[in-house]
């Protein structure tokens, strides 16, 4: 592929980062290449992955494939389709978007400008896997928070085309040493850079009882016009957690705190199309505050939501507690993030102490790594993960050393028949024979 993104850049009301330029580049260098790139983007809120994005669909436009966006909510997806879209009009690049609850005729209509080539760019959720969606040529998949997605949904999109090239995103900042151990199968991009004259949020931990503070700003902000979040760990009251409840604190912060505001409901529990509908209200600004659980941790952009409160912030890691910070301070006004705990232990005050300090989500990342170790930061074994022993996670040098070790001996000698690599092939059949005995 030829071509460069300087007549789409001329277009936008902004300039790229010198981050966006080096990860456009990549993404370019890549897509010229005759093997398919499989590249994750990381980049932190706010970094501007969607402009990238973006870049990258106009690439694959130009050179005569159509390209694809597959967003893991309905609202994500319309925000994408609205921005993208305004970004590729000037070239009369066609873009249509599909959801789940579209209406049957602009569904048909959308199809249709696809399996022609009358539409160049397709943004939707998982609608576009059904089996009827098909491309007149598709060249480029993107999937946006792709730990949203499993494995079949990102394949079956892909499937949609010949060998296209894949570009996963994620606005979860991962430890560089993390990200090339989990992803080792995928070339890695970083935007580790925000654009200028962002504003910094303020962040504040406070101890659950003086939580009247985050309320009385969110009066004050109310009053100014802005919107507000509450996050709660857990949908309904548990006896074995004392955490605050979603729907409890609901009904207690409409009955008692704010009677006169406009409140909302969200948790993960509700259908989607509810979720939907409250989170649209909330856009358009029909609810001065919105009560939620994690659900929220990646949503749609409010700039008008100036105040983020979380309860039992304890409860969260360093990365999930600055994935919701990120909802607020997207426009151009002051924003805060209270974290709120009411019997935080040492090592939990640690790191609201270091929340409330660092705002760079890598750097974050990082020390959530240090402080909770790896076995948490990961999380949960995949299913079909085989268990490993892994010296130090920090060893950066060690893990591109042993990348470049295995590609090289993959490139040489996939099936280990040579003379050299003999116990090698032995240690592995023992590794995997043990390993499936499981």
């Amino acid at each position: 592929m030829t071509a460069t993104d300087a007549p789409l850049e001329a277009t936008l009301p902004f300039h790229y980062t010198d981050a966006q330029r080096r990860v456009i580049s990549e993404i370019f260098i890549d897509m010229a290449k005759s093997k398919p790139m499989c590249r994750l983007l990381q980049g932190d809120v706010g970094a501007g992955k969607t402009a990238v994005a973006a870049a990258g669909l106009f690439m694959a436009v130009l050179n005569g494939s159509q390209g694809a966006i597959m967003a893991p909510t309905e609202l994500l997806a319309e925000q994408h389709a609205r921005s993208i879209s305004k970004m590729l009009e000037p070239f009369g690049i066609r873009t249509v978007l599909l959801t789940g609850s579209q209406r049957a005729s602009e569904r048909a209509r959308g199809r249709a400008m696809l399996e022609s080539g009358e539409a160049a760019v397709a943004i939707g959720t998982h609608a576009l896997i059904q089996d009827d969606v098909k491309f007149y040529k598709l060249g480029l998949v993107i999937v946006d928070e792709q730990h949203r997605f499993g494995v079949e949904q990102r394949d079956a999109l892909r499937k949609k085309g010949y060998h296209p090239h894949m570009l996963v995103m994620t606005a979860t900042p991962i430890p560089r040493t993390l990200s090339l151990t989990l992803y080792g199968d995928l070339d890695v991009s970083v935007i580790d850079q925000l654009p200028p004259g962002r504003q910094k949020i303020i962040s504040r931990w406070r101890t659950g009882a003086r939580r009247a503070e985050s309320y009385d700003t969110i009066r004050q902000q109310v009053e100014e016009g802005h919107q507000a979040f509450i996050i709660c760990p857990l949908i309904e009251e548990s006896e074995s957690l004392q955490v605050k409840a979603a729907t409890t604190e609901y009904e207690r912060l409409q009955r008692e705190v704010f009677p006169t505001l406009r409140l909302g409901l969200l948790h993960g529990a509700m259908k989607p199309a509810e979720k939907d509908q409250v989170m649209h209200r909330f856009r358009d600004h029909e609810l001065d505050i919105l009560v939620a659980t994690s659900v929220i941790e990646v949503g749609i952009d409010v700039p008008n939501a100036t105040v983020m409160v979380i309860e039992d912030a304890d409860r969260f890691g360093l990365s999930q507690l600055h994935q919701f910070r990120g909802r607020v301070g997207r426009g151009k006004h002051q924003s805060y993030c209270y974290v709120l705990s009411e019997d935080a232990g040492a090592q939990s005050q640690e790191r609201l102490g270091v929340f409330e300090e660092i705002d760079d989500g890598f750097k974050l990342a990082e020390e959530d790594l240090r402080l909770r170790g790896p076995g948490d930061f990961i999380g949960v074994r995949q299913s079909g993960m085989p268990e490993m022993r892994i010296a130090d996670l920090s060893d950066t040098r060690m893990i591109e050393l042993t990348r470049k070790i295995a590609a090289s001996v993959w490139a040489g000698d996939p099936y280990l028949r040579k003379p050299e690599h003999t116990a090698l092939r032995e240690r592995m059949h023992l590794f995997w024979q043990d390993f499936m005995a499981h």
